[in-house]
C-alpha cells in the first residue's frame, strides 16, 4: 500500500531474510508457505496456526510480509532446499525467491 501511494516513479526493492522451518525441518509447512507465496494465497498464509510460527519458525513471518508487499507481482523464481543435520530431522528449510 505505501509503495503504491508513493508519488515518484521509482523502482523499489524489498528484501526479507530468514529460513523457513528451523530446528526440525517441516517440509510440508515450508512447501505450503512457498506455494501460498507463489500463488498469492493470503488466506492460506493467514490460516497457518500461530504455534507453527514460534521459535526458529518465526522467520516464516518475514516471508509472509515480503509476499504481501509483492502481492501484485508474479513469482519469477523459487528454490527450496531442506537442510538436514541429523537423521532425527533437525536442520533448517532454506528457500530463495524473486518477484518481478
Amino acid at each position: 500500500m505505501a509503495i503504491g501511494e508513493w508519488k515518484k516513479d521509482e523502482r523499489v526493492g524489498i528484501l526479507a531474510s530468514g529460513g523457513l522451518s528451523h530446528f526440525t525441518v517441516d517440509e510440508a509447512l515450508d512447501r505450503l508457505v512457498l506455494e501460498a507465496c507463489r500463488s498469492r494465497d493470503a488466506a492460506a498464509l493467514a490460516a497457518i496456526p500461530l504455534a507453527k510460527l514460534d521459535s526458529g519458525n518465526s522467520e516464516i513471518r518475514n516471508w509472509i510480509v515480503a509476499a504481501g508487499a509483492a502481492e501484485e507481482l508474479a513469482t519469477a523464481w523459487q528454490e527450496y532446499v531442506p537442510l538436514y543435520r541429523t537423521a532425527a530431522g533437525t536442520g533448517c528449510g532454506m528457500a530463495f525467491a524473486a518477484w518481478a
